[in-house]
């Protein structure tokens, strides 16, 4: 008897941007630019972190398991109950209990075939089916694919939004049209639309959906985000969830004991209420990515227009040994292979002198 299932077997592990200290060992670059996990060049709030030293007083007893102080903080924040928040070990963890709490044997997971790994990771480790639809022409979502794959065993939707690794945007417009469609179609038991909204503060659109009001029309509905990106807590692990006080309910028995240190929760709550320290990262973020981003279509690349803090850049070549190069040179970014964009990098984008350091590389590939 086989010791996993099929659907194990065939998964290949996650591989995160490769870290600085690894590319200084194997490689001998002294002091490498990392643009490979789109995290906040800026850092984090000074608050932050003297919330986390102080709660690191603390390190001998158990966190609060109920996020209690800081299920308060984001409830006002956000306007909503404190009863439509879970907490988790970063975004990822939520994705993993929602297939988890919510998918059973022969139901199915729908989403984009370039799109955020972990929806693929977190549905094939249960064994469930997932069901991939290709992207558009612009590289962002095709709504018309993605409700061609829905029927009446579709358990769940995942839709990132901005979308990671193409950092296209959905209006609410043509959100509400599908899901008037998918809700027609399946109107005896709609399926768990999850918008993972963990780019939203570098979106511009402003048609962008609100799905926070979605979740309170639509209770079928998750609203996921992250103190990973914009308040700059990757190294924390601090996501969380919005949707019904009933989808609560149901995750909640599943959810791990102590899942969300006091470390993260303390700095959580400090970059939460530190909001012009976000919005100085946000800004001095979208000004860069506007510069880069015309650098590299001046040099000949292609690049898709981006709603979140990284670009998808074709380089019109393999992918996979420009990734080679660039670490060589001191450049660490993200080669697309894996999604099938074997000519594609995704490039986060960083302070200044990092991404200048970046488009000087580009600049003389040839060289």
């Amino acid at each position: 008897m086989a010791l996993v299932s099929p659907e194990v077997a065939r998964l290949r592990p996650y591989e995160p941007g490769k870290p600085i200290d690894e590319v200084r060992r194997e490689l001998g670059v002294d002091d490498p630019v990392k643009l490979a996990s789109n995290e906040n060049a800026w850092g984090v709030s000074p608050r932050a972190v003297e919330a986390i030293a102080e709660a690191a007083r603390g390190l001998h007893l158990y966190p609060d398991g109920g996020c209690f102080y800081l299920r308060r903080d984001v409830a006002a924040f956000l306007d909503v109950a404190p009863g439509q928040l879970v907490f988790g070990n970063g975004s990822n963890e939520l994705i993993d209990m929602l297939v988890k709490t919510f998918v059973q044997p022969g139901q199915n997971v729908v989403t984009s075939a370039v799109s955020f790994v972990a929806y693929k990771l977190s549905t094939l480790g249960a064994a469930r089916e997932f069901r991939e639809a290709p992207l558009g022409p612009d590289k962002g979502f095709d709504l018309d694919a993605l409700l061609a794959l829905v029927d009446e065993n579709t358990r769940m939707i995942f839709i990132a939004n901005p979308n990671n690794p193409t950092g296209t945007c959905l209006g609410a417009e043509a959100l509400d049209r599908f899901l008037a469609a998918v809700d027609e179609r399946c109107a005896a038991d709609p399926p768990i639309l999850v918008m993972d909204e963990a780019y939203i503060e570098y979106q511009g659109r402003a048609d962008y959906p609100d799905s926070v009001a979605l979740v309170a029309r639509r209770p079928r509905t998750v609203a996921l985000r992250t103190f990973s990106k914009a308040y700059g807590l990757a190294g924390a692990r601090c996501g969380y969830a919005v949707t019904s006080p009933e989808l609560v309910g149901l995750l909640e028995r599943t959810r791990q004991p102590f899942n969300v240190s006091a470390l993260a929760q303390a700095g959580a709550r400090a970059a939460l209420a530190d909001q012009d320290f976000v919005r100085r990262c946000v800004t001095e973020t979208l000004l860069e990515r506007e510069r880069v981003h015309k650098r590299l279509e001046a040099l000949g690349f292609d690049v898709i227009p981006s709603h979140a803090n990284f670009l998808l850049v074709d380089f019109h070549r393999d992918a996979a040994a420009l990734h080679q190069t660039l670490m060589r040179r001191g450049v660490i970014c993200r080669p697309m292979g894996p999604y099938g964009l074997t000519t594609h990098l995704r490039v986060t984008i960083g302070l200044p002198t990092e991404n200048d350091r970046f488009l000087a590389v580009v600049s003389n590939l040839d060289g």
